[in-house]
């Protein structure tokens, strides 16, 4: 071998080890553990996105020692290093095929402490994907065997009409295109989008102001379908009333325009909010996954298994409950209406019995071994006044023998108040409106 093929030898080997090096090299990414509840069907070198873009890739998933998925994954740069307040999401591209995953990365913000080399996210920072299977395991038998229902229907619509619904498909394609570029160049431009959105505005006042002849035209199109899909043969007589109906349609769209000027003040007003919209949503997050169990709750509560354990079972007994009740509380109104004036007469009474009810508590207060007890010795006239020469009384004792002499049974009609003697101020005893009684039935004595 000469020096000059030793060199160009030596060289070419030079440049393959630097090819090797760019390609197979990587460009300096940092790997990382996440913890999952799952692995949700995830497989080695599905993607890592942060916003839709590919930033990495699966390394490894492995089972941890608590039945925990653990997934590697390499993020390259300049997208690492990741920063404390990462969340990490599992998501589907599609349903048509296991490899058809993906991790969904939320980095925290740029300001936040950088997390090392082989870092690990929780659970808690981590959420699984909600397969199709999962979402049909949360329908009730009678919910599954409706949807089976509306897909074995959808089947016998479509049977025999392959032909069609294939020459229908060609044109999905164009159509979603279209909105495609449409969506895209409204994005781009506010004033179109604000155009866009006024100009709708404008339609709907138009047609709320002209829903007279919007129904009319409604139902000039209803008849016209109701006539093809009795016979073609009368198409033609419909095609002969559709001017009519075009005409005046035409009328009401040419309208709409002026209409949507009022939503200009709206459009601007709204501008300002839509800043925070992105910042609500994130925070809002956590509020929505935090409610799932809530629904499930509610779900148990308003049908659970089983008789009368449920919302459902209340609200069908709940037409015998008002069978049972409703004479029951006509009989109580009409009690209460009875017993209302026996209320008023014994309302001004309630001094009394409040009087009485302290009375007798303080003089059954005391207790011994026996419990409480109450000893009470009613004397009747023990003493009585006896007026002087002067004018003056005095009080004097009264015989055992003489003592019921002043003693009355006729008192049966006293006032509020006239269980003592009258005040010098007149307070008592009262006489109170709609009571019958009598002021001047009260007790002997000054």
């Amino acid at each position: 071998m000469t020096i000059a093929r030793g060199a160009a030898l030596g060289a070419l080997l030079l440049v393959v080890a630097v090819v090797a090096i760019v390609l197979l090299g990587g460009d300096g990414g940092k790997q990382y553990r996440l913890v999952f509840q799952t692995a949700g069907q995830l497989v080695r070198g599905n993607d890592v996105q942060i916003g839709g873009r590919r930033v990495g890739n699966v390394d490894d998933i492995t089972l941890t020692d608590d039945n925990l998925a653990e997934v590697k994954i390499t993020v390259d740069e300049p997208y690492a290093p990741l920063h404390e307040g990462t969340k990490a999401t599992i998501r589907l591209a599609s349903l048509s095929s296991v490899a058809n995953r993906y991790v969904a990365l939320e980095p925290g913000p740029n300001n936040a402490p950088e997390l090392p080399e082989g870092a690990t996210l929780g659970v808690e920072r981590t959420t699984t994907v909600v397969d199709l299977d999962q979402l049909f395991n949360t329908l009730d038998e009678r919910t599954r065997r409706g949807l089976q229902n509306v897909i074995q229907g959808g089947a016998a619509q479509y049977e025999g009409k392959s032909r069609e619904v294939g020459e229908a498909a060609r044109y999905f394609s164009p159509a979603i295109s279209s909105t495609t570029r449409l969506v895209r160049e409204m994005s781009r431009d506010d004033q179109m989008l604000e155009a866009a959105i006024v100009s709708t505005a404008r339609v709907m006042s138009s047609v709320a102001q002209r829903r007279g002849e919007l129904s009319q035209m409604v139902g000039s199109l209803n008849a016209m379908m109701g006539a093809i899909a009795r016979e073609n043969q009368g198409l033609a007589q419909t095609l002969d009333a559709a001017p009519g109906t075009l005409k005046e349609a035409n009328s009401t769209f040419r309208d709409l325009r002026a209409a949507l000027d009022d939503l200009d003040p709206l459009v601007r007003a709204s501008k300002p909010a839509t800043v925070n919209l992105a910042r609500f949503f994130r925070e809002f997050r956590p509020l929505v996954d935090d409610a799932v169990p809530v629904f499930d709750d509610l779900s148990t509560l308003v049908s659970a298994p089983g008789p009368g354990n449920d919302a459902t079972d209340l609200v069908r007994m709940q037409p015998r409950l008002q069978q049972v009740g409703s004479p029951a509380f006509r009989h109580s109104v009409a009690a209460m209406r009875k017993g209302q004036p026996v209320v008023d007469f014994l309302r001004p009474y309630t001094p009394e019995l409040v009087g009485w009810l302290q009375s007798s508590g303080q003089a059954t207060a005391n207790y011994d071994g026996n419990g409480h007890y109450a000893r009470a010795l009613p004397i009747f006239g023990a003493f009585k006044y006896v007026q002087g020469a002067d004018g003056s009384q005095t009080l004097q004792p009264v015989s055992p023998n003489q003592r019921f002499d002043d003693q009355r049974g006729d008192a049966l009609r006293r006032c509020p108040g006239a269980g003592s003697q009258a005040r010098p101020d007149g307070s008592n005893p009262w006489d109170a409106p709609g009571v019958d009684c009598d002021p001047s039935d009260l007790p002997p004595g000054p």
